[in-house]
Formats: structure tokens, sequence, C-alpha cells
């Protein structure tokens, strides 16, 4: 997996003004609950200067053929329904933590123990935090 420090490489688009409500935001959260991703929480990174995106996804899979199977159906559903490719994806590999990268939103699906270990909420405390029901 590539450094995360490549997030820092490209500007958000501050055209389009995102929000929980946006057609995005619910296409994602819908294709993790779709392949019963777990712990799914949102956070909202647009009051925090230093932050790459205005959201972050986040959620667990309970294993390597469980992580594969939600970032495909992200990406198959934001492109089916929004049109949109991501920008960036990466993991898929590893198949530890993959992460799909739309500018705006960046999508964090991991297994628990490197969720535990990076503890991304915990990162972003600063940010407005929002639980998706499994």
């Amino acid at each position: 997996m590539e450094p995360l420090s490549l997030l820092s490489t490209r500007k958000k688009n501050t055209a389009t003004k995102l929000t929980r409500s946006s057609k995005l935001f619910k296409t994602i959260i819908k294709a993790i609950q779709e392949k019963k991703g777990e712990n799914i929480v949102s956070l909202d990174l647009r009051k925090i200067h230093e932050a790459v995106s205005d959201f972050f996804i986040i959620c667990e899979a309970s294993n390597p053929q469980q992580l594969r199977a939600i970032g495909e159906s992200i990406e198959e559903e934001v492109k089916k329904n929004c049109d949109e490719v991501a920008y960036k994806h990466e993991g898929y590999q590893a198949l530890q933590w993959v992460l799909i990268d739309y500018v705006n939103i960046v999508v964090h699906v991991m297994l628990p123990e490197p969720r535990k270990f990076y503890q991304l909420e915990e990162m972003w405390s600063d940010a407005q935090r929002e639980e998706h029901a499994d």
C-alpha cells in the first residue's frame, strides 16, 4: 500500500458541496450495508482545516474476502448510481485496509486489527461522528 501522504497531493473539489444527504454519501453507506459491513462510522471533516476531504467513511469487514466484496460493491454502486469513478483506490492486494478516494469522500474498509491499530476515529476526534446501522 502506498503512503497515505498521497492524499495530500490532490485538492478537494470545493465546487461540490457535500452533506450526509448527498447521493454519493448515501450510495457508499448503502453499498457497505448491503455487503454486511460492520461498525460503519462517518466523520464530518468539513470544519477541520487540515483535512484532505469533507468526509471519511470507515467500516469493518470480518475477513479479507468480505473486505474485497465491500470495496468492489462501493465502486460498482457509485459508478452505476452516481456516474463517478474513484480518484484512487488501494489495498486490494494486501486486503487488510482498502482505501477508496472520491476526493470529497474517502472510504476506509478495514479488518478489525488494522482498525484498532490505526484508530482513525481517534486521530480525527475533532470531527463530528455519526454511526450508521449495520
